[in-house]
């Protein structure tokens, strides 16, 4: 499997920040770490080869990104105003520079890129998707929780709002033209029922209820009660639905 780090200098975070990137063709798909996580988590807890069938075949490409959680999401003793800016300086280098740089990689001849993660991971994964679904066709959500209320407990602004999905599409109209994107897109909201999962059956059933009541096809899967929020369970969960998403 070809695998490459590479290392860019980020112009809204003004630092240093590393992908990994697994295949050389295939499906685009950005890889959110779960929480406070690294680019390099993915490979170390063994879901790059989880997915190698697809990534050797070249139906499958990975691009394992960075967090800056501890900055964010995770610093619940800051101010949160500016950790939800520092948010949206890390969103901005996503899709200003990681994405113009997957589209470089494969000569911007795709059409449209996956997001995935795992835990917060997917949190991140379906944010970016429902934010942009002109750049993002496909999710595949494992045990996320999609509402801010988990880190920003009852605080909320514009950009808190921005980032909460079971907010802004609550408020999103039947006729958004998003709508009819995520319509046309490849939806997976997946979680568990068993150990520290609970939150994440709430959260995942209130996104049914949402996309049910706007007419967006979705697969939500919710698997048994054995079923624990941990990386066995991922490790399967993740290659059973790229078999079923990937052309």
């Amino acid at each position: 499997m070809n695998k490459k780090t590479v290392k860019q200098f980020s112009r809204f975070l003004e630092r240093e920040m590393f992908v990994n990137v697994y295949g050389e063709k295939g499906k685009p798909c950005i890889v959110f770490p779960a929480q406070n996580g690294r680019y390099y988590d993915f490979e170390n807890f063994e879901m790059v080869d989880a997915a190698s069938k697809y990534i050797e075949e070249g139906r499958l490409q990975l691009f394992c990104v960075d967090s800056i959680d501890l900055e964010s999401w995770s610093f619940e003793d800051g101010d949160p105003r500016t950790r939800m800016m520092m948010h949206e300086k890390w969103f901005n280098y996503i899709i200003e520079e990681v994405v113009p740089y997957i589209q470089q990689e494969n000569n911007q001849a795709i059409n449209g890129i996956m997001t995935t993660g795992c835990s917060m991971g997917a949190s991140h994964a379906a944010n970016f998707f429902f934010r942009r679904p002109d750049i993002f066709d496909c999710v595949i959500a494992l045990s996320g929780y999609y509402c801010s209320d988990m880190f920003f407990h009852d605080y909320m602004d514009d950009l808190v709002y921005l980032n909460s999905p079971v907010h802004y599409l609550d408020g999103m109209a039947y006729d958004h033209p998003y709508v009819q994107l995520y319509r046309q897109h490849k939806i997976v909201l997946c979680t568990g029922q068993g150990a520290w999962e609970d939150e994440m059956i709430a959260s995942t059933s209130r996104m049914k209820e949402l996309l049910a009541y706007k007419d967006v096809p979705c697969w939500i899967d919710f698997w048994g009660y054995d079923v624990n929020h941990d990386w066995p369970w991922w490790r399967k969960q993740f290659p059973y639905f790229l078999e079923h998403l990937l052309d």
